[in-house]
């Protein structure tokens, strides 16, 4: 029996990490030797374990997964890296004529065994023929892929019981209640694994999410109303089902004023 293949699994979002490593639980002859949250800790992980693939969130605070591979490209350390990305599909053809492989949020469990098996074989590969296959080809992806680094275009959030990716567009609102942050779209209700909305905000396209109030991060093309409101202030109604009330704070008030011309 081969040696189970060492994995790390590097995510910033907590339930994306988790989703993925009860994934991986449920296929043989792999175990998974570490998580980690950022790609400092990743880095410091890797050189530690040694792992033989690493799953790599694409975008990340701090250092983003590109930088993490060019970083380890630099000090010459290689090993099979399989990139968890949101991109779109004309972005993940550039993966499919690459040795290299992604996997797309929301990843599905199929998928999943196609990459590892994938990882598996070209790793043996190199063993064999003790080339270093991989490092050109990552070369070659972080080039083709860093420039179309940006925002996220899914968001995670827990409903129900389940973890949920959903896309970035589809929220109306999110809420600060009970120190949670409640995110709404058309048809889902959850809250996200963002602890502040500082940090939910930093996520999403400023040119579209507009922080109204400290409380409050609404989607501006899911804006059904403004309604002025007492002492010339405004409130917003939303375009989710209960149509939804939302306060302009004053320093808000009066940058929707100026905007508006009101």
């Amino acid at each position: 029996m081969s040696d189970p293949l060492r994995i790390i699994v590097v995510d910033d979002e907590r339930l994306a990490r988790d989703e993925l490593c009860y994934q991986l639980k449920k296929i043989p002859e792999i175990k998974v030797v570490a998580q980690a949250e950022n790609g400092i800790e990743a880095l410091t992980l890797i050189e530690q374990h040694k792992p033989d693939l690493v799953f790599l969130d694409v975008q990340m605070p701090g250092l983003t997964g590109f930088e993490v591979t060019q970083h380890l490209l630099k000090q010459k350390q290689f090993m099979g890296i399989i990139f968890v990305t949101a991109y779109d599909q004309h972005a993940i053809e550039a993966f499919e004529v690459n040795a290299i492989d992604y996997l797309l949020k929301p990843i599905e469990i199929n998928r999943l065994l196609k990459a590892v098996q994938r990882a598996k074989q070209r790793l043996q590969l190199e063993k064999t023929t003790q080339v270093n296959l991989l490092d050109n080809q990552l070369e070659h992806i972080v080039g083709l892929l860093s420039n179309k680094q940006g925002r996220r275009d899914q968001v995670a959030i827990r409903s129900d019981k389940r973890f949920l990716l959903i896309q970035a567009e589809e929220i109306i609102f999110a809420s600060l209640a009970d120190e949670s942050i409640n995110i709404v779209t058309g048809d889902i209700t959850g809250i996200s694994n963002c602890r502040t909305l500082d940090e939910l905000q930093a996520k999403l396209d400023p040119e579209v999410f507009w922080r109204v109030h400290r409380s409050h991060l609404v989607n501006i093309n899911k804006i059904k109303e403004i309604v002025p409101w007492v002492s010339r202030n405004y409130i917003l109604r939303m375009k989710d089902e209960k149509v939804t009330e939302i306060p302009v704070s004053r320093s808000q008030t009066k940058k929707l004023r100026e905007h508006l011309k009101l």
